[in-house]
């Protein structure tokens, strides 16, 4: 069987970048029409097969085995403990696996995302559709978009209106996790993340907001409190998660991990969780070795998530109906031990 013609084939032949290639070979702007027709040529002289017409060639194939799913990942969503997305992945994997799909992970460093470098998934031809966990630059999208390959987003969203993508309900979780605490008698709630890192970040804080405004309660700027870098997006708990000079009584966080670090920082500062400071966060999702407290936190319902985003990438793929735009998905509050009323505080 002869071997596919990728991207990067037509590129060395050229001269130019994969993703002048991609801009050509899909109609895509950036490119001048002297280009578009050399690069035609040369793609047709090697007998390359843009993805849609290699859908469509192995067709009949692929409705008995599924599509090839490409899922790509900022590295720096993963890090050192088991994280959120790790285990969307594999729920994503296990799912589409059972529908008959395949699925190749392929991760994103800084340094390629920066350099808007073309995933080897896609320079390789090897896919049908790609689904991106967690927000990547705006740059790097458009890139993947211009492919012409299929794609879904999970866990975040864009300025872009002809993404499709599946999101929990962050701008509600935030807002009844911080109602869940002022109900326990706090009103003094300082807030965990760093504005502008994450979609999910912005929208859970602006929940901690609105639940705050309702309680006239007005929010101090030095309980904004960051947990990571907004370049890197990096948890990290040495540069970051700076307790305030004044306590609050209760800190909403996030997610579980952020809350995780934070616990671990407040008790070396001698405070103890939650006799003298409650903790609530968001995902309900805490990795193992990170702190001995079962933390109240906003339950994410990642199975819903995961199913709707496999139902969504492989209608997309097969140019069926489906529901367009962005999938909101529910979720309730969990309580465990990391919050405690106002009035049985030490």
């Amino acid at each position: 069987m002869a071997k596919a013609v990728k991207l990067a084939d037509i590129a060395e032949r050229v001269g130019v970048s994969i993703v002048t290639v991609s801009k050509a070979l899909s109609g895509q702007k950036g490119v001048s029409e002297s280009m578009r027709v050399r690069i035609q040529a040369v793609a047709d002289e090697l007998g390359y097969k843009q993805p849609g017409a290699y859908r469509r060639d192995l067709e009949e194939s692929r409705r008995n085995r599924g599509y090839n799913l490409g899922v790509l990942v900022g590295d720096y969503y993963l890090g050192k403990y088991e994280s959120f997305y790790s285990q969307m992945y594999q729920q994503f994997a296990a799912r589409a696996g059972a529908k008959g799909n395949f699925c190749l992970l392929e991760l994103v460093s800084s340094e390629q995302e920066k350099e808007v470098r073309v995933p080897m998934m896609i320079a390789d031809n090897r896919i049908d559709g790609i689904v991106v966990i967690g927000k990547l630059s705006d740059d790097y999208l458009n890139m993947i978009s211009d492919s012409g390959i299929p794609m879904v987003g999970v866990d975040f969203y864009t300025d872009d209106e002809s993404l499709d993508s599946v999101i929990s309900d962050s701008y509600f979780g935030g807002y009844r996790m911080t109602k869940y605490l002022i109900g326990k008698g706090h009103t003094q709630i300082a807030y965990v993340g760093t504005l502008g890192a994450t979609t999910s970040i912005n929208d859970r804080y602006m929940g901690y907001l609105k639940a705050l405004n309702e309680h006239n309660i007005h929010p101090r700027e030095d309980w904004i409190i960051e947990d990571r870098s907004p370049v890197d997006k990096i948890l990290d708990p040495v540069e970051y998660i700076k307790l305030p000079e004044e306590m609050p009584t209760a800190f909403m966080c996030n997610s579980d991990q952020t809350a995780g670090m934070l616990i671990n920082k407040l008790e070396v500062a001698g405070y103890r969780v939650p006799d003298d400071i409650s903790v609530a966060a968001y995902d309900n999702f805490l990795p193992p070795g990170i702190c001995d407290v079962r933390i109240t936190s906003y339950d994410v319902d990642m199975k819903e998530m995961v199913k709707r985003a496999v139902s969504m990438i492989t209608h997309k793929i097969a140019g069926e109906n489906y529901k367009q735009g962005t999938y909101i998905v529910g979720g309730h509050v969990v309580e465990k031990e990391s919050v405690l009323p106002r009035t049985n505080l030490a």
